[in-house]
């Protein structure tokens, strides 16, 4: 029977085009779900074996929901990270006659597309208002339904095969280099192929009444050459400066290194949770 993997719907999203670019080597179904916050309860509620959502892009930064659910909300691994590059376009019900730009009177999409198109939006159509949706391609459904509208999404080329639209400007996004980070979570293992590079997330907790806990955090993987590529603070919700501290190891799991760290992190008061230790691709840009 096929595994069932959650991604962020409906069709025609980024999340779907990073599901199905995963190496996973098994029968899958691939299931919409509307939010982010659905995608991961439904892994926790075994709805399906596996959910894959964005953690970050390289342009807007983190996304806050997916982090944060991970950690206040869920307890759900990550079984693999794949970075994949974004592309975005513009996309309008198919016409006889092109509109112009000038002539679109709303702009929907999620609202890390419309951050990543911002100076393209203000320049081609500033007199469009602007609105956001829970995903790209429930812009380019919602715009697919109203022909009659001068209305745009922004979105994948994908969308143009699902829905009866035509990309009417690609590669609208601000910067070339735009990628986002996608993670995959579920309780149950996966066997993946190997990678070159292997991530371990952590989430530290510091004491409050120790002062410089956190250069003794970093020290500890400093001196045993650990590289970080990620630290971010996040809120514990427990009141203003409470902070947890999301640290990204390029280091996968291992018998003594990572071990000795923790145990020399938990020994000055902090607490140390891991999030996952997993394989990490790349997914590069096609010609």
């Amino acid at each position: 029977m096929p595994k069932k993997l959650a991604f962020l719907g409906p069709r025609g999203t980024f999340s779907e085009e990073a599901a199905r670019s995963l190496p996973i080597g098994l029968p899958i179904d691939y299931v919409p779900y509307p939010s982010i916050i659905e995608v991961l309860n439904a892994v926790a509620k075994e709805e399906v074996d596996y959910g894959i959502v964005p953690i970050e892009n390289s342009i807007e930064g983190t996304v806050n929901s997916t982090l944060d659910w991970l950690i206040h909300e869920v307890d759900l691994p990550i079984l693999a990270e794949l970075a994949l590059p974004i592309t975005q376009n513009l996309l309008m019900a198919r016409r006889e006659q092109q509109v112009p730009l000038s002539a679109i009177t709303r702009v929907m999409s999620h609202p890390q597309a419309i951050a990543q198109s911002f100076h393209f939006i203000r320049e081609h159509m500033p007199q469009a208002v602007v609105e956001n949706v829970n995903s790209t391609a429930l812009a380019a459904q919602t715009v697919s339904e109203h022909p009659e509208e001068l209305w745009a999404a922004i979105g994948t080329r994908l969308n143009a095969d699902i829905y009866p639209l035509e990309v009417v400007r690609p590669h609208i996004q601000d910067f070339s280099n735009n990628y986002t980070r996608f993670v995959l979570v579920g309780q149950q293992s996966l066997d993946l192929p190997e990678s070159n590079r292997e991530k371990t997330t952590i989430l530290v907790t510091l004491p409050e009444d120790f002062p410089g806990a956190l250069y003794q955090v970093l020290a500890a993987f400093a001196w045993r050459k650990l590289n970080l590529s990620r630290i971010e603070s996040r809120p514990t919700k427990k009141g203003l400066g409470s902070y947890f501290f999301v640290i990204d190891i390029e280091q996968k799991m291992d018998d003594v290194l990572l071990p000795g760290a923790f145990a020399e992190i938990e020994a000055i008061g902090c607490q140390v949770r891991q999030l996952g230790t997993y394989p990490f691709y790349r997914q590069e840009v096609n010609s």
